[in-house]
Parts: structure tokens; sequence; C-alpha cells
């Protein structure tokens, strides 16, 4: 129950449509709102300063002027103000027109959607379409209470600008209310159709699989962290080095721990440098534990085969040094050789 407090003293009102209360307040970031309200404000007072302007606001607000732009910029977009440029060439100097919002309210309801018949004339006779119908009754049951008409504009102004089905809507608030477990306001849920429209997922079967590759993801982000010692969350640079391990080089996870093993004797290991043998196995075809085995017993096996050609080189040249003595020794018999020496020995004592 809300009452308001009798007050004799009258210090001025500004009558607020209920219109903009209901319906358009809810779709705005409170920025636009606040501009809104002090440029009505101002707009419903005779005796205001005739110079307040939208620089005015911005000190008022302690805004950036852009900003103050912007706000009346979205509220043009939603059929509400009309912006007419003075002149000038200050860029920012612009009247505002409040348009009268019943008026507006009543001639600019038709909703377009794609997913929507386009004789539809209304919001009501939108929600006559059951896909539709269905979505906002399950919305009321997520956020436990029903939309009111803004809500269910916003709604349909989003499917339209990003071409979604009624099921993904629902799955958007399904999904927030299950990881925040809370109800968000329709902007918040437009920022997550907006993610799922620039990643390419268009039906809640793809969402589901983004969310299933992205938790795995992030389990062999936190392995390789636990073999690396680190206990932090990875930083944006050092997740995009891991992909190319796992997306471009196509590296085996297995692989990636050995790599991580190699920096245990480091005083201060670093993605940086597992990084560097990863591009030195990549470098050299190796994408799992298996190539790493091959590849360290063929190295072995030429370093054996070096050591074994270079010992027999040794050998050659040593039987070669004495091989014509030996030949020369070893082709006489016996008795042959006595007579040699017997002659030698006769010679030698002439």
């Amino acid at each position: 129950m809300f009452f308001k407090e009798p007050n004799e003293v009258d210090l001025g009102d500004t009558s607020i449509p209920n219109i903009f209360i209901d319906i358009f307040m809810p779709m705005a970031d409170g920025l636009y709102v606040k501009v809104y309200l002090l440029g009505y404000k101002n707009a419903c007072d005779p005796s205001s300063n005739p110079k307040f302007n939208n620089n005015s606001i911005a000190k008022d607000l302690n805004i950036p002027l852009s900003d103050v732009l912007s706000a009346w910029k979205f509220w043009e977009s939603k059929n509400i103000i009309k912006m007419h440029k003075n002149e000038g060439l200050d860029e920012f100097d612009y009247s505002v027109e409040f348009l009268d919002l019943k008026k507006q309210y009543i001639e600019n309801t038709t909703v377009n959607t794609k997913s929507i018949k386009s004789n539809t004339d209304s919001i009501v006779s939108v929600a006559e379409n059951p896909s539709i119908r269905k979505m906002f009754n399950s919305i009321n049951q997520i956020v436990g209470r029903h939309l009111d008409p803004g809500e269910k504009i916003s709604i349909l102004d989003i499917m339209n600008k990003y071409n979604m089905n009624p099921d993904m809507i629902v799955y958007a608030y399904e999904n927030v209310k299950e990881r925040t477990g809370s109800s968000k306001p329709v902007k918040y849920i437009e920022s997550i159709i907006r993610n799922w429209y620039d990643s390419n997922l268009y039906t809640p079967d793809d969402v589901k699989v983004s969310f299933n590759a992205r938790s795995e993801r992030y389990t062999i982000y936190k392995t390789i962290f636990n073999e690396l010692g680190f206990f932090r969350q990875p930083s944006r640079s050092e997740k995009e080095t891991m992909d190319i391990w796992l997306d471009q080089f196509n590296m085996d996870i297995e692989l990636i721990l050995e790599a991580c093993s190699k920096s245990k004797n480091i005083s201060n290991p670093s993605i940086t440098y597992i990084d560097g043998v990863i591009k030195s196995w990549n470098n050299k075809s190796i994408k799992n534990l298996q190539d790493l085995k091959i590849q360290e017993e063929s190295r072995k096996l030429k370093e054996n085969v070096g050591k074994f050609s270079s010992n027999k080189t040794s050998e050659n040249y040593k039987k070669t040094k004495f091989h014509n003595f030996n030949e020369t020794f070893t082709q006489y018999s016996p008795e042959e050789l006595d007579r040699i020496i017997e002659k030698s020995q006769k010679e030698k004592f002439r």
C-alpha cells in the first residue's frame, strides 16, 4: 500500500503522464529518465529560465553533454519527443519538443516483428498469437508477476531487432533467473540476447551447446593452471594463448600438461615459457604424447648412430695403422719364420 502525506505548502508540481511511467520508463536507462524528467519539468514550467538548455541539464546531472544528446536520441526513437537543431555550429544545441504521450501511444502501439503476422495492429492483437501469448505467460511465471505493456513492447522490439523466436526470449529469462536467483529488467535480458546474437546462437539448443563447450574449456584452463601451480583465474591474453594451443595447434591436453611439467624446475613458470615449448613441438608436428615419444626415440637413435659411427672410424684407423705389419707378419708359416730368424742371426754375428 502506498499513500501520500497531505501538504498545504505549494512549491510547484510537475504532472507526469502515467503512460510514461508505465510504458516508457521501464525500457530506458536511469540516466535517460533523469534527462527526460528534467527537460520535461522545464518545458511545463512557464516561469523557468529561458536560457535553460542541454548544457544546463548536463551541469545539473553532472554528466557529459554527449550523454544528454544520447538520451534525447533514445526518446526520439521511441516517438515521444522531437529534436530540433538550432542555428549555429554547436552540434549539441537542440531544442526538444515533448509530444503528447496519449496520442503517440495510441498511434504507435503497432508492432512489426518477423515472427508475427504483418496484419497485427496493436499489442492486444499481437498477444492473440498463440506463441506470443505462451511466451508472455511463461515470462510471467518466471518473474513472478504480470508484465506491464511497456515490457511487452520492449520484448517484441527485441525479437524484431535480433530476429529471435519466443523460445529464445523465454530461455533468456530462465537462464538469468537460474544464474542470479532473481528477475532482471528487460534491458538486462536484451543484453543477453545481443550476446547470443553476436555469437550466432539462435536457438536454446545452440546456447546449451555453447555453454557446455565454454564449461569444458574453462575446466581445461583450470587443469593447466593447476599443473603450473597457479591458483587464480587466467587473464584474457592467457586464455587466447591456450586457445591457440587447443584450436590452432590441435594439441592434446596430455601433451600440454607434459609441457607444463617441464617448468617445475623454473623459479617463475609462466604461460609464455610453456608457449615456447608448445610452439617448438608444433613446428615438429608433435600433437600428442605418442608423437613426442616417437620424436624422442628418433633423437636418441640418431645420437647412438652418431656415437657408433665415431667409434667405428676410430677402430678402422687403428686397424689400418698396423694392417700392413700384421699381413706381412702372418703370410709365412712357422717353419719359414724359424728359418728367417736363424738366417738373420747368422748374418748378425758374421
